[in-house]
């Protein structure tokens, strides 16, 4: 349907695709009904609030990093908010337990400090763990459990007897895995911290969980969910991000130049350091419509962006056809980790968002242009 609409959006623009963003909602909401845990929408990787409604009316709240994401999901879907910080600002912490119900620390400093401030406000408290246990390979920078780790509290430096008010455990191991590392690290946390979950209400898996990827293994998932609750009594909490609009969003973007050094070279108006900087940080290469791999196709070309920054590379793609300027390329799964991550760096503008309704027809949410790029700065 995408591909249809190519000629009445703007571009750059992201498209946020509602169909698959309800078939995503639908097998969430499926894993709750069916093993009576909660799902929360991680705003880290989404946060396009004018679908919070739609979110809403499947999960059962949203799940921050801090105040801003905290004050977005109290104001914009209203139901359940959880926080996680590294460390919470004093300036920020009453703010912050105002619009959460559960306010989730990572040391026992942080919990002294501040706990008195969130029982007080009849909020609950909990403490991210950290397992020690990695199920990455290659990607430290998003392994929570990597040596030296600034995220979690180790059983080493697990205060047994500072557990007033404490009413649940956190931990996030994952990223972008299956229910296996799940049911691995979910070992390893019951067998290092069990003993204290059976004073406890609840327990929160975190995020990381592909569970809307077509080879998840989502009966697993509900195994791990049911050993907690009959062992423990515990209430449990999943908190996804990718999964919720995973491969429901595009950025489409225009070829405005090809040159040519050793190879093809087109020039599009996205950029991958500002529009899709996971592009470069993981780094990987994200999916093409229409396009193989290089040399997979007779036309190989490499994509890159306007800017001055020589390495802001979107990869190698090959076509059936040569690109000609003005052709419009559509990447697929950008609604995830692109628009929270975005910037305008070089005085680039940011991508146009729009909304693909299920009946077809697209919607403008909302358009940027010189006065976001000017009003960042002073």
């Amino acid at each position: 349907m995408i591909t249809k609409l190519t000629d009445k959006l703007p571009t750059p623009c992201y498209v946020i695709d509602e169909g698959k963003l309800i078939k995503n909602l639908e097998i969430l909401n499926g894993v709750q009904k069916r093993t009576g845990c909660k799902i929360l929408l991680a705003q880290k990787a989404f946060s396009a609030f004018s679908v919070y409604p739609l979110i809403g009316k499947y999960l059962c709240g949203t799940a921050c990093s801090g105040l801003y994401e905290a004050k977005l999901g109290f104001e914009e879907m209203g139901k359940e908010n959880h926080v996680f910080s590294a460390a919470y600002r004093e300036d920020e912490i009453d703010e912050i337990i105002s619009c959460c119900g559960h306010i989730i620390f990572n040391s026992f400093t942080q919990l002294e400090k501040y706990r008195d401030r969130v029982l007080k406000a009849g909020k609950k408290i909990g403490l991210r763990v950290n397992p020690q246990h990695s199920t990455q390979e290659g990607h430290e920078i998003y392994d929570p459990c990597s040596p030296k780790s600034r995220l979690g509290i180790t059983l080493e430096n697990f205060d047994e007897n500072n557990l007033h008010g404490v009413s649940g455990l956190h931990f996030h191991t994952l990223c972008e895995q299956n229910s296996d590392d799940l049911e691995s690290t979910l070992e390893v946390v019951l067998e290092k911290f069990g003993k204290y979950l059976k004073n406890m209400e609840w327990i929160n898996f975190g995020g990381g969980h592909h569970i809307t990827r077509e080879d998840y293994d989502i009966k697993r998932l509900e195994r791990c969910i049911k050993k907690v609750q009959d062992e423990y009594g515990l209430e449990v909490y999943l908190e996804p991000g990718e999964a919720v609009a995973l491969g429901a969003g595009y950025l489409v973007t225009r070829v405005l130049d090809i040159t040519k050094n050793d190879m093809p070279v087109a020039i599009l108006d996205t950029s991958a350091a500002c529009h899709m900087p996971d592009v470069l940080e993981m780094p990987y290469r994200p999916p093409l419509r229409s396009s193989g791999l290089p040399n997979e196709k007779p036309f190989t070309y490499r994509l890159g962006s306007q800017t001055c920054l020589s390495g802001d590379m979107i990869g190698e793609y090959s076509f059936d056809s040569p690109l000609s300027i003005d052709d419009i390329l559509i990447f697929e799964d950008m609604a995830i980790y692109s628009m929270v991550k975005n910037n305008t760096f070089n005085g680039m503008p940011l991508p146009a968002i729009m909304l693909l309704k299920k009946n077809g027809e697209v919607e403008i949410i909302k358009k940027f242009g010189y006065k976001d790029f000017r009003e960042r700065l002073s």
